[in-house]
Formats: C-alpha cells, structure tokens, sequence
C-alpha cells in the first residue's frame, strides 16, 4: 500500500464466541516475512469482560515455518492484587496489548504460522471476548 505509515505486517482480531475461549479456538495469523535484516515486535491482543474470574493468563504461542518450530508460554498479569483490573477499561471491557517478542530476527525468509492458545485450567474459558495478533516492524 503506497503511503502507507501503518507498519503492521498482520494485525488479526478475533472474536471469541459466548466470550468462552476454548482450546480448540486459538488465535491464528499467517506472515510472509521478506527482509531479515529488519526486527519484528509481535503481540498478542486481548480483550475481558469483567466476568473474566482471574487476575492472570496464560497462553501458549507456537511459532512454525522455515525451520523454526518455537512453543513458548507466558503468563500475563491482568489485574492488581486489590482486583484492580490493568487493561484499557471502556465500560466493562479492558484491552490489553502484550509482548510476545521483542526486536525479534527472523533466520530465513518465507512464510510462517503463529498460533496462540490459551493455556489455563478452565475450557473453556469465560470472560474472554477478543483475542488476536499484531506483528510489525518498527520502519
């Protein structure tokens, strides 16, 4: 897109249906990387209502493609131990935008499949309505 300042290369958002995420409905984006030179920054979406029953998460990204096959978990804060909640709150919806990797190189270039599931004892999983994925570059 010519003029285009917008440096997401992928920016999904899903929306979970009856704001109950199940194992099965992970959040999924394809990316076709070009230039290895450059850094990524990849993130992970998330948006509750205040019927979500925790005060963390937890996921699991699986990152496969050109040789690479990454499962990393992560646990994310979402609220004050006061029950506060962290995320951008309108109404009864919080937003958060989390860190999934930083300044990160990809080895070869070609296509890639990024996967994020949730990894919590509850399937599913209440109080989750939105879940997606942002990766850019930061030129």
């Amino acid at each position: 897109m010519a003029g285009c300042i917008n440096n997401n290369l992928v920016d999904t958002n899903d929306t979970v249906p009856d704001n109950s995420w199940t194992y099965a409905k992970s959040a999924k984006a394809s990316i076709e990387i070009k230039d290895i030179t450059k850094p990524y920054q990849v993130y992970f979406k998330l948006r509750h209502t205040a019927d979500y029953r925790y005060a963390n998460l937890f996921v699991i990204m699986h990152l496969k493609g050109q040789g690479v096959n990454k499962n990393i978990r992560y646990q994310f804060k979402l609220a004050k131990p006061t029950g506060e909640w962290l995320g951008n709150g309108s109404g009864d919806i919080f937003t958060y935008n989390f860190t999934l990797l930083q300044d990160y190189r990809f080895a070869k270039a070609g296509k890639y499949e990024m996967e994020i599931e949730q990894n919590m004892r509850d399937n599913p999983l209440t109080g989750i309505s939105d879940v997606g994925i942002t990766v850019k570059t930061d030129e």
